[in-house]
């Protein structure tokens, strides 16, 4: 038989404790879950990029293009007919002449800058051109990881809408400098791959496309 003790259930102190335990529980796991998603969410972003490098290097080495294409500056996903000025130069993904995603995993078009010689559909390029995009690990360029890039992708990670950093800034100012470096919690979040010179030839050569 119950007495009116057992009867009564959980008291509001027993409540709250069992609340607390929980919401201490939750609060451990919270950041662990959130490092896992971003941590997901940037490595289909670097695949999402490696494919569009293979998709850069399978649009030059087409017969019927024998470049790199121009960004697209108005938004409308397909290249410019041109590219010779340093403004045409840099822009976001042609993706419609690529045939690939729009967005990466952000829900962000890519930038995209290009060295002006790898996309000239009227000299075209040759063994020896040179790339003139630079890539450092900060906005001050102590430190380059290369000063002759022929392409640069870069996707602006979750942070783009918020302020940026100024490492995060230097991607963003439409001119030929780009930055790449470790991820920064709250902080510099960009991915940014490039398309080398030697690559791009030796991917030319093998398709007979040169010299």
């Amino acid at each position: 038989m119950l007495t009116k003790k057992d009867d009564a259930g959980f008291t509001l102190v027993e409540m709250a404790v069992v609340l607390a335990i929980v919401g201490l529980l939750l609060g451990g796991l919270l950041p662990t879950i959130s490092s896992q998603i971003d941590q997901q969410r940037r490595n289909e972003t670097r695949k999402y990029m490696d494919e569009v490098r293979d998709a850069l290097l399978g649009y030059a080495i087409s017969s019927a293009n024998k470049r790199l294409p121009c960004p697209d500056t108005n938004g409308d996903g397909s290249a410019e007919a041109a590219c010779t000025t340093t403004a045409s130069q840099i822009g976001t993904l042609p993706y419609k002449d690529l045939g690939v995603t729009d967005k990466d995993t952000y829900g962000s078009v890519l930038l995209y800058a290009v060295t002006k010689e790898f996309a000239d559909s009227v000299t075209h390029f040759t063994l020896s051109t040179a790339g003139t995009m630079r890539i450092c690990t900060a906005a001050a360029c102590t430190t380059t990881l290369t000063s002759t890039a022929a392409a640069v992708i870069v996707s602006r990670g979750s942070n783009w809408a918020n302020t940026p950093s100024t490492d995060e800034a230097e991607n963003s100012d439409s001119d030929s400098d780009f930055v790449s470096h470790d991820f920064v919690q709250n902080g510099f979040d960009d991915l940014a791959i490039w398309v080398s010179p030697n690559t791009l030839v030796n991917r030319m050569v093998a398709a007979g496309q040169l010299p």
